[in-house]
């Protein structure tokens, strides 16, 4: 596997965090709509991301440009609370005037298998996305790739059921790891104690879903200084 190259960057605290965030999202679809005419970018789910989303609502961008993906959904019925197209839509997609039509959300309540298919499909004819925003687990998951799964060899297809899932629920649908990897531009969000252990073992060059995303220039870790393994100290 081609090794991950990462710029780790880290923020005092998680509203640094957000700011430096929403700051990259909006250069970002700056550069896209001035180069090819429209900004493709898969969101993720989690509070970081929502805090982002947020953020973004009264930005000054065209929003009529903006294609919206997902990295990876919960197989649930549409309108539950869970389903992160819910949180994204709560969060912004209610708030700006991206064009229906440009809103590309996972239909999970279809299941895995026909989730999956489906939206290989939609993300056939879509080149590079401009923009991938991903999160960061516990354990060192991406979107609904997990640790110990199969995750490295579903990489046949753009979309890809996940059955199992450690967290609930376990049924799911995630980009692979080959089509995050086929970005102009990848972000992790992580932050908060709880991920140091998975930011060292990433450091550490562990086999994990979250070192398996590769785009051509690397990606970008924005992280807060909560989630910063401690170093141990000398004498």
């Amino acid at each position: 596997m081609k090794k991950q190259a990462v710029n780790w960057k880290v923020f005092k605290s998680t509203k640094e965090l957000c700011d430096a965030a929403c700051k990259a999202v909006l250069e970002a679809a700056k550069a896209a709509i001035a180069e090819r005419g429209s900004f493709l970018i898969v969101l993720a789910g989690g509070t970081t991301p929502r805090d982002v989303y947020q953020n973004l609502r009264n930005a000054d961008t065209d929003w009529s440009k903006w294609h919206i993906y997902f990295g990876d959904e919960r197989c649930l019925p549409s309108a539950h609370a869970d389903r992160n197209s819910r949180m994204v839509d709560e969060s912004l997609l209610q708030h700006v005037p991206i064009p229906h039509n440009q809103i590309h959300a996972i239909p999970g309540e279809l299941g895995p298998e026909q989730a999956a298919q489906a939206y290989s499909r939609t993300l056939g004819d879509v080149g590079e996305f401009d923009l991938v925003l991903l999160g960061v687990g516990e354990d060192a998951h991406t979107a609904s790739l997990f640790p110990g799964q199969a995750w490295d060899s579903l990489s046949h297809a753009p979309a890809v059921a996940v059955y199992g899932a450690p967290k609930p629920p376990p049924e799911r649908v995630s980009l692979s790891a080959s089509r995050l990897s086929s970005a102009r531009r990848v972000i992790f969000f992580v932050t908060g104690a709880g991920k140091r252990e998975a930011v060292q073992l990433w450091r550490n060059g562990i086999d994990l879903p979250v070192a398996a995303i590769i785009p051509a220039s690397g990606v970008e870790v924005y992280m807060d200084a909560a989630a910063e393994p401690v170093r141990p100290t000398t004498a």
